[in-house]
């Protein structure tokens, strides 16, 4: 296979012959039979962005590599590295310098405010007529919950009613579900 480049000769794009190769390609054009050389395109080199990282009540300092010229929004997917320890994280803040902006280039983030999203913790009000119990429930990040479905936790059944989303978002309708690292709170009655 012949790779095709810029002919200055012709000033067509066209296959080419390699003839050698080095810090740069000695080429020929397979049309003109012009020879010239060829500048590799420079690789990006990634660049280690410092990362602090919720494990809901803990945090840790990591870090994520990025390439520089990479756009990072806050509710983007990334994964950071702790230690010898890789964690999925979500991107809660993006701080540059004194400033906290919602998106940013990589070349220009000092820190990343990230919260761990393998494994969370759903916080599940359970109403019971007279009282409220608050459930904690840890769970994988992708997991469901679904309004109108029945759980269990705790040695307590509840119903979910209602879904409050990290966004502020409030959801109400039977069927509509949300991933366990997207919530805030459910709100569930005793079965």
């Amino acid at each position: 296979m012949q790779p095709e480049f810029l002919c200055p000769s012709c000033n067509e794009e066209g296959k080419h012959t390699i003839l050698k190769e080095g810090k740069d390609l000695l080429v020929q054009c397979t049309a003109c039979g012009h020879i010239h050389h060829i500048l590799p395109e420079k690789e990006p080199e990634p660049i280690v962005v410092k990362t602090i990282v919720s494990l809901e009540r803990d945090s840790a300092i990591g870090t994520i590599e990025l390439f520089e010229d990479e756009v990072v929004n806050v509710g983007d997917l990334l994964v950071a590295e702790v230690g010898d320890e890789a964690i999925g994280v979500e991107v809660t803040g993006i701080e540059m310098g004194f400033k906290r902006r919602r998106r940013a280039t990589a070349n220009v983030i000092s820190t990343l405010w990230t919260r761990g999203v393998e494994t969370v913790v759903v916080r599940v009000s359970v109403h019971d007529r007279e009282k409220t119990t608050a459930l904690y429930v840890p769970c994988d990040g992708e997991q469901d919950f679904v309004i109108g479905d029945v759980y269990q936790a705790d040695g307590m059944r509840y119903l979910v009613v209602q879904i409050k989303l990290r966004d502020g978002a409030v959801m109400r309708k039977d069927g509509w579900k949300a991933y366990a690292r997207k919530i805030k709170r459910v709100y569930s009655t005793r079965c």
